[in-house]
């Protein structure tokens, strides 16, 4: 079996105007959210072999404050195309990983991430957290899926079984 997590970074930051987009970074909230995620990957034993990241500032952000939390860090492969990603590259991006990796960490952005999340959620689901994951994929938000497949590249949609979905305001 494998596990796909699929990360909406923590919230960012509007303060600077002079900003674009792509460079910035978490705001308070966001840097008090991401963390709690990273002690609950680490608490439910949830070990991403690999973790594919957007390179704006504050995927990589989210990320580094998730990881500062495990017990060991996994490889990250930061990718610009996970930027702004619609759903169907995200899912791209899960196909080419190498059928060697069993847990896989997607770190992006909306709204791409909610789109690919209710894509992948297929009828074994769990009904509680498909409810709440249809409701709303908030920032700092984490849905896991569990897929039988052998393969990434056999991926597809409604294949996998959601068996969580955790919003980082909901933990403490």
């Amino acid at each position: 079996m494998k596990r796909i997590y699929l990360l909406r970074h923590a919230k960012s930051s509007w303060d600077d105007p002079a900003l674009g987009d792509f460079d910035r970074p978490l705001n308070a909230r966001g840097r008090k959210a991401a963390p709690r995620i990273g002690k609950l990957i680490r608490k439910r034993g949830w070990t991403p072999d690999l973790v594919l990241c957007s390179t704006a500032a504050r995927a990589i952000e989210t990320w580094e404050l998730v990881a500062a939390e495990l017990k060991a860090a996994p490889r990250v492969k930061p990718l610009k195309t996970l930027y702004l990603a619609t759903a169907s590259q995200m899912l791209r991006a899960i196909q080419r990983t190498p059928a060697e990796i069993a847990d896989l960490l997607l770190v992006a952005h909306n709204p791409g991430t909610e789109t690919l999340a209710a894509q992948l959620a297929g009828p074994a689901s769990k009904k509680k957290p498909l409810g709440r994951l249809r409701k709303k994929f908030p920032t700092a938000a984490l849905a896991v899926f569990e897929f039988d497949g052998a393969d990434w590249a056999t991926l597809v949609p409604k294949e996998c079984r959601l068996a969580d979905f955790v919003v980082a305001r909901d933990l403490d």
